[in-house]
């Protein structure tokens, strides 16, 4: 039998990779972190650490356990609340969502839900992926509406098996710019012909992603302004404070004197979706999922105003 105060542990150690830093957030001492993990490893038969002079990372069976220590602490978690549901007498749901993808999907589908599950407490509350993703790990919230650029889900090692992820809709980033800049005319723009142009960012992870398409395009990119909204963004360069890089759906409203252009591939995107470990006898879930996946789907085309050509739609279902 496999002692869940261990998986703990491990999850932990994982988290901190070191002994020192899990015990820390344990209120243990190392020496006690240390005996649970060996125990944990005679137990299996298998080491799930190793250990060296930088810290400790997992071994392979180590995060096969910290997966299975993911989703024991779910399931530990979504049990207790519905324990605590109980007393209510009213089912609850509770959502995780990013800003942009939660003002234009999850109004429509959240009305389809209330009227399939009209004695349904919903609640939502605002987090970007690194911080929803882990929430749903740990049973915080039954769903997030989250994204993520090129490369896996946000996470630490093992984390992410304990997630379903269902795709939604690809969101394409596009250059806006005054509608009286010298490009503003252009149909498309190679990222190369920005090289001389200041930027303004919409979010922190857009920094990372222009740095990194610059990098590759042999510029450093110079910031002029710096939020944590797309509509003040475009309210900067609208201003006359720098160009910018806007996922699709953060398009709307409407700001006059601008304009959207495409850019050329490779394209930066972000891939839209829904985080969900799956759980049996919660018809909620599935109903906000399907409405999710319809909601999507009706978007024939990004909202783009101002947009000298508008591309394809690159929703998937």
């Amino acid at each position: 039998m496999i002692d869940v105060q261990r998986l703990r542990v491990l999850r932990t150690v994982a988290e901190h990779g070191s002994f020192n830093q899990a015990a820390q957030a344990l209120r243990l001492t190392p020496s006690a972190i240390s005996q649970h993990i060996a125990a944990l490893e005679r137990s299996l038969g298998a080491q799930v650490v190793a250990r060296s002079t930088r810290g400790v990372t997992l071994t392979p069976a180590g995060r096969i356990m910290v997966g299975a220590a993911e989703s024991v602490a779910a399931e530990l978690a979504h049990a207790q609340q519905q324990v605590d549901r109980l007393g209510s007498g009213r089912p609850q749901l509770t959502i995780a969502t990013f800003t942009s993808g939660g003002r234009l999907l999850l109004p429509g589908a959240l009305a389809r839900l209330t009227a399939a599950h009209p004695d349904t407490v919903v609640h939502v509350r605002e987090a970007e992926p690194e911080e929803s993703l882990p929430l749903v790990r740990q049973g915080a919230v039954d769903l997030a509406l989250a994204y993520h650029f090129d490369g896996p889900l946000p996470g630490g090692p093992g984390q992410s098996s304990a997630l379903v992820w269902t795709a939604l809709m690809d969101d394409p980033l596009y250059v806006v710019l005054p509608e009286t800049h010298p490009l503003a005319g252009r149909g498309a723009l190679d990222i190369t012909e920005l090289a001389a142009e200041p930027w303004v960012l919409g979010c922190l992870k857009s920094e990372t992603y222009l740095r990194r398409y610059a990098e590759h395009a042999g510029f450093d990119p110079e910031v002029r302004g710096t939020t944590t909204d797309y509509f003040f963004a475009r309210s900067l360069v609208a201003a006359g404070t720098g160009i910018s890089l806007i996922p699709s759906i953060a398009q709307t409203p409407p700001i006059p004197g601008l304009r959207t252009i495409p850019i050329t591939p490779p394209t930066p995107t972000r891939h839209i979706g829904v985080a969900t470990i799956h759980r049996r006898n919660h018809p909620q879930v599935s109903t906000l999922m399907q409405a999710l996946q319809e909601q999507a789907a009706a978007m024939n085309e990004p909202c783009l105003p101002h947009t000298t050509n508008r591309p394809h739609s690159s929703v998937r279902n």
